[in-house]
C-alpha cells in the first residue's frame, strides 16, 4: 500500500483558522460532549434534528455527522434528508454505526442510510463495523464484542463495497479506504471508562473532514489529536470524571511539538 505522510497539526491549524460548521444529527446521550469537542478543536457545532430544517442547515455546513446511538425511525428520515442535501453540496457525510449488531432495527436503518444516500465515512467499533459488512456478530449494547478474522480485511472489504473510508476504533484505531491503511496507536484505556468518547471521536473526524478532503488523512489526523489529548489527560487524572475534564483541556492545548513527539501511526 502507498505510504501516507501524516501531519495532524497542519489539519488542526486549518480547523482553528476556518472554524467550519459541523452539522450533527447525533446521540442524545452524548450530544453535549460532541458539541463541546468540536468547539474545543476550533469548529462550530450545530445540533439540528428536525426534518423541517435539516436540509437548510446541511446547506450551511462543511461536514455532516450522523450517529444512530439513540435512533428512531423519524430521526433516520431526517438523516436521509440532511445527507441528501450534503451530497448535493459536496460536503462529507460521516456515519457512526453506534450499536449496529445489537438490534435488527439498528442494522436495518444503517443499511437504509448506506443504500439511499452517499456515506463518505463509516465509523464504529469492531463488532459494529463487522455487522454492517455482513458478518454474523452481535454488539453488547453499544460496546464492542470480539470479532473473528482480520479486522483490516473486514474494513477494507466494506470500504471497497461502499466506496467509503472506514474507521474501526479500539485499542488501536484502523483507518482504511480501497487502497490505503493507517493504524493509530495512540490513546489510553480510560477512554473506555467514559461514556461518549466513541461519539466524540466521530465528531472529531467530522471536524477534520470539514477542512481536509482526503478522508483517510482527515480521520487519522483527528484520531491522533484526540488520542494524544487522552494520553496527556490520563497523566493528570487517574479516574474517569477528572479525565473527561482534562481531555477537553488537553485537546485545546495541543501544539505541533506535542503531536510530533507523541504521534504513533503506522501503515
Amino acid at each position: 500500500m502507498p505510504a501516507i505522510k501524516l501531519n495532524a497539526f497542519s489539519v488542526l491549524e486549518k480547523i482553528r483558522a476556518a472554524s467550519p460548521v459541523v452539522h450533527h444529527l447525533t446521540n442524545w446521550v452524548t450530544i453535549y460532549d460532541c458539541a463541546q469537542v468540536v468547539k474545543v478543536l476550533g469548529g462550530s457545532p450545530v445540533m439540528a434534528h428536525a426534518q423541517e430544517e435539516v436540509e437548510e442547515m446541511a446547506g450551511l455546513a462543511s461536514a455532516l455527522v450522523l450517529n444512530i446511538g439513540t435512533l428512531t425511525p423519524e430521526l433516520v428520515e431526517a438523516m436521509k434528508l440532511a445527507a441528501a442535501r450534503a451530497n448535493a453540496q459536496g460536503i462529507p457525510v460521516i456515519l457512526d454505526v453506534c450499536g449496529a449488531g445489537a438490534t435488527s432495527l439498528r442494522d436495518r436503518k444503517c443499511l437504509e442510510l448506506l443504500d439511499e444516500v452517499r456515506i463518505d465515512l463509516i465509523k464504529g467499533n469492531a463488532s459494529e463495523v463487522a455487522r454492517i459488512s455482513g458478518a454474523q456478530v452481535r454488539t453488547k449494547g453499544v460496546d464492542a464484542t470480539e470479532v473473528a478474522g482480520d479486522l483490516a480485511e473486514v474494513a477494507q472489504g466494506l470500504a471497497i463495497s461502499r466506496q467509503a473510508t472506514v474507521v474501526i476504533t479500539g485499542v488501536a484505531d484502523l483507518v482504511v479506504d480501497g487502497s490505503r491503511r493507517l493504524v493509530v496507536k495512540n490513546g489510553h484505556h480510560l477512554m473506555s471508562r467514559v461514556v461518549g468518547t466513541g461519539c466524540m471521536a466521530a465528531s472529531v473526524i467530522g471536524t477534520f473532514a470539514a477542512v481536509e478532503p482526503d478522508l483517510v488523512m482527515a480521520a487519522a489526523a483527528g484520531l491522533v489529536c484526540f488520542n494524544v489529548a487522552a494520553e496527556l489527560a490520563a497523566e493528570q487524572a487517574k479516574a474517569p470524571g477528572s479525565f473527561k475534564v482534562k481531555l477537553f483541556d488537553c485537546l485545546d492545548l495541543l501544539d505541533e511539538p506535542i503531536l510530533a513527539a507523541r504521534s504513533r501511526v503506522s501503515g
